[in-house]
Protein backbone atom coordinates (compact mmCIF):
# COMPACT_ATOMS: atom_id res chain seq x y z
CA UNK A 1 0.00 0.00 0.00
CA UNK A 2 1.61 3.32 -1.21
CA UNK A 3 0.79 6.57 1.01
CA UNK A 4 -0.55 9.65 -0.15
CA UNK A 5 2.52 11.23 -0.17
CA UNK A 6 4.47 8.60 -2.15
CA UNK A 7 1.24 8.72 -4.71
CA UNK A 8 1.41 12.20 -5.41
CA UNK A 9 5.41 11.24 -6.37
CA UNK A 10 4.09 8.43 -8.64
CA UNK A 11 2.14 10.69 -10.29
CA UNK A 12 4.86 13.46 -11.54
CA UNK A 13 7.19 10.16 -12.24
CA UNK A 14 3.74 8.89 -14.64
CA UNK A 15 3.66 12.04 -15.74
CA UNK A 16 5.87 11.60 -18.98
CA UNK A 17 5.20 7.98 -19.74
CA UNK A 18 3.71 7.18 -22.72
CA UNK A 19 1.62 4.16 -22.14
CA UNK A 20 3.30 1.08 -22.50
CA UNK A 21 0.22 -1.34 -22.51
CA UNK A 22 -2.94 -0.85 -24.66
CA UNK A 23 -5.99 -2.66 -24.69
CA UNK A 24 -7.62 -3.04 -26.97
CA UNK A 25 -11.11 -4.67 -28.93
CA UNK A 26 -9.27 -8.37 -27.40
CA UNK A 27 -9.90 -7.15 -24.09
CA UNK A 28 -8.20 -8.53 -21.09
CA UNK A 29 -6.11 -12.12 -21.70
CA UNK A 30 -3.74 -14.29 -19.51
CA UNK A 31 -0.55 -12.73 -22.29
CA UNK A 32 -1.80 -9.56 -21.55
CA UNK A 33 -1.57 -10.08 -17.87
CA UNK A 34 1.87 -11.94 -18.30
CA UNK A 35 3.21 -8.72 -20.25
CA UNK A 36 2.13 -6.12 -17.62
CA UNK A 37 3.82 -8.43 -14.85
CA UNK A 38 7.09 -8.26 -16.99
CA UNK A 39 6.82 -4.48 -17.22
CA UNK A 40 6.41 -4.10 -13.45
CA UNK A 41 9.51 -6.36 -12.70
CA UNK A 42 10.79 -4.02 -15.22
CA UNK A 43 9.66 -0.75 -15.04
CA UNK A 44 7.86 -0.51 -11.46
CA UNK A 45 5.87 2.36 -13.16
CA UNK A 46 3.11 1.21 -15.80
CA UNK A 47 0.78 3.27 -17.92
CA UNK A 48 -1.93 1.56 -19.59
CA UNK A 49 -4.98 2.30 -21.96
CA UNK A 50 -7.71 1.20 -23.35
CA UNK A 51 -9.03 2.43 -26.73
CA UNK A 52 -12.37 2.98 -27.31
CA UNK A 53 -12.79 -0.19 -28.61
CA UNK A 54 -11.88 -2.34 -25.50
CA UNK A 55 -14.68 -3.85 -23.93
CA UNK A 56 -13.84 -3.22 -20.45
CA UNK A 57 -13.21 0.70 -18.80
CA UNK A 58 -9.99 2.03 -17.83
CA UNK A 59 -10.91 1.51 -13.84
CA UNK A 60 -12.36 -2.38 -14.74
CA UNK A 61 -8.62 -3.31 -16.08
CA UNK A 62 -6.85 -1.57 -12.90
CA UNK A 63 -8.87 -3.01 -10.84
CA UNK A 64 -8.80 -6.80 -12.47
CA UNK A 65 -4.76 -5.91 -12.75
CA UNK A 66 -4.50 -5.03 -9.13
CA UNK A 67 -6.17 -8.32 -8.15
CA UNK A 68 -4.40 -10.11 -10.78
CA UNK A 69 -0.60 -8.85 -9.69
CA UNK A 70 -0.61 -7.35 -6.51
CA UNK A 71 0.01 -4.20 -7.54
CA UNK A 72 -0.80 -0.10 -6.79
CA UNK A 73 -3.25 2.20 -8.19
CA UNK A 74 -1.44 5.19 -9.08
CA UNK A 75 -4.42 6.84 -10.89
CA UNK A 76 -6.86 7.33 -13.74
CA UNK A 77 -6.95 9.72 -16.00
CA UNK A 78 -9.85 9.03 -19.15
CA UNK A 79 -8.69 6.00 -20.76
CA UNK A 80 -5.41 6.17 -19.37
CA UNK A 81 -4.50 4.68 -16.01
CA UNK A 82 -1.13 4.17 -14.06
CA UNK A 83 0.01 1.12 -11.93
CA UNK A 84 2.82 0.61 -9.49
CA UNK A 85 4.78 -2.80 -8.22
CA UNK A 86 8.05 -2.46 -6.35
CA UNK A 87 10.53 -4.54 -7.73
CA UNK A 88 13.49 -6.47 -6.83
CA UNK A 89 15.99 -3.72 -8.11
CA UNK A 90 14.31 -0.79 -7.46
CA UNK A 91 14.34 1.81 -9.91
CA UNK A 92 12.29 4.40 -8.07
CA UNK A 93 12.93 5.87 -4.42
CA UNK A 94 9.61 6.81 -2.55
CA UNK A 95 9.71 9.55 -0.72
CA UNK A 96 8.55 8.10 3.22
Amino acid sequence: MITPKQRAYLKRQAHTLTPSLVIGKGGLSEELIKQLDEQLEKRELVKGKCLDTSPVSADEAARLFMDALSCDFVQRIGSVFVLYRPAKKPVYSLPR
